[in-house]
């Protein structure tokens, strides 16, 4: 690449309704997280799966995001295709995920020659990876297509749009069987061995999620733009950007090295929200249904577990809501707050929801829990990469948002490792104890802001430090 600098020439503001079609493959993306969020552990609990040994099937998305985002982002800034830079990605993993969500509830018809569990897991890996691929250079997309003064406004839109593929995906199970779709379980038997078939709503949230995710990837990549090499260079105020299909892996280790200090602070920020938010995952259906709802023993094959698993599912959709309509107050907020002071705000009122269900006896109750949550997951989704951005170079966007996953996916890994340890022999099963610890972690999380250097600078960053 060359560092030859020239004249940066502006970039261009796009309308809101540019952003949103840019931003709207997010919204397919995570309709297809929130199934997997709020079923996987109903569904791999079904397959046969212990609670505490739920964390080592979940630790399969963080380790797979670690190893494919820094890939995807690597290649994504240095190669070009007719179909453009990032969207060649979008549309890759956006069939992939499909295929995996219409395969995950049907594990269980290919028990006859592997263990279901063995199935399903298997599946969530290629979901997992699929997910990742398209995901990953959507972070970029905004920062490459946004001037600085409009990246909070594209981050706060695209997690509305996250937000509301998320409310609709965690609260379709339930709509179906309000509707009158079955969600019965049926036993069956291989050997000696009983299993339970997936309900019928469960499995036909997911065909539809399929097919929402590829229809909102497929409107980004054909009526949104992404700027050519030679427009991004003029942006940069260089000669030129170099674009090769080959390229090495050493590069990624060298840019790791060379991370800006900024990502560095956020490091531990991201370590405490993401090691709170994977035991939220994990554990708040088993906390709902044990000390909300006193169930016990095998729940899941009864019809009060399929009555309190509805409930959290719901509870999460009310979460979504809550993100959605907040991210789009995310802007205004930061004039007041700064963009520090607004993700503090939040992640402790996220904290506070968590250590709230603790005291929630009625399950209605959840609603207001998940109102705190909600803050917390739209600052999450926007204000880390908003901060972030602002010290990467452009031509690093993609890389470096890649890089970045690492402290997003290293404290799940290790709560998937160890959390259910955890949980079995210091909290004794009771997942509450779990959720309680999340909600603390989301407070320590908002007090780390204070040593993040918020650089909010980007034209002079490019002059301090020179693109490799």
């Amino acid at each position: 690449m060359s560092n030859t600098l020239l004249q940066r020439k502006s970039m261009p503001r796009l309308s809101i309704l540019q952003i949103v079609i840019m931003s709207f493959g997010f919204l397919g993306i995570q309709f297809g997280f929130a199934l997997q969020n709020g079923n996987t552990s109903y569904i791999l609990k079904s397959f046969g799966a212990d609670v505490d040994e739920l964390p080592l099937f979940w630790v399969v998305a963080p380790l797979v995001g670690m190893i494919v985002q820094p890939i995807i982002g690597h290649y994504s800034d240095l190669t070009w295709t007719r179909l453009g830079r990032r969207k060649p990605y979008f549309l890759i993993g956006a069939i992939f995920s499909a295929l995996a969500l219409v395969f995950l509830p049907n594990s269980g018809a290919l028990s006859s020659f592997l263990p279901a569990l063995w199935i399903g897991a298997g599946i969530v890996m290629i979901m997992d990876v699929s997910f990742n691929v398209s995901m990953e250079p959507f972070r970029a997309l905004v920062a490459d297509n946004l001037p600085d003064e409009q990246r909070t406004s594209g981050f706060a839109i695209q997690t509305f749009l996250i937000g509301v593929g998320a409310v609709v995906g965690s609260a379709l199970p339930n709509w179906l069987s309000k509707l009158g779709v079955s969600s019965k379980t049926y036993e069956y038997k291989i050997g000696e061995k009983v299993f339970y078939t997936i309900a019928d709503n469960i499995k036909y949230s997911f065909y539809i999620g399929a097919a929402v995710f590829m229809i909102a990837i497929l409107v980004t990549v054909f009526l949104s733009k992404e700027y050519t090499p030679k427009e991004m260079a003029e942006f940069q105020g260089e000669k030129d950007i170099e674009v090769k299909p080959k390229v090495k892996f050493s590069n990624i280790f060298k840019d790791f090295v060379n991370m800006p200090k900024t990502m560095k602070q956020l490091g531990l920020v991201q370590f405490f929200t993401w090691f709170a938010l994977f035991s939220m995952w994990v554990f708040t259906d088993d906390a709902v249904s044990t000390h909300i709802f006193g169930l016990s023993g095998d729940y899941t094959k009864t019809p009060e577990g399929a009555i309190a698993h509805n409930a959290f599912v719901s509870s999460f959709g009310v979460y979504n809501l809550v993100a959605a309509v907040y991210a789009l107050c995310l802007p205004l907020v930061a004039k007041f707050l700064g963009r520090k002071g607004t993700h503090a705000f939040s992640l402790v009122a996220g904290g506070i929801g968590l250590l709230s269900i603790y005291f929630i006896k009625d399950p209605a109750m959840l609603t207001y829990s998940m109102v705190g949550v909600g803050l917390a997951w739209a600052s999450i989704l926007a204000m880390p990469y908003v901060i972030l951005s602002g010290s990467i170079p452009l031509g690093k966007l993609g890389i470096y948002m890649g890089i970045f996953n690492f402290f997003i996916t290293i404290p799940q890994i290790i709560n998937g490792l160890f959390g259910g340890l955890i949980v079995k022999y210091i909290y004794h099963g009771q997942t509450i104890y779990a959720v309680v610890s999340a909600g603390v972690l989301l407070i320590c999380a908002a007090i780390c802001l204070i040593f993040v250097n918020d650089i909010g600078a980007p034209k002079k960053l490019i002059k301090e430090e020179k693109p490799s």
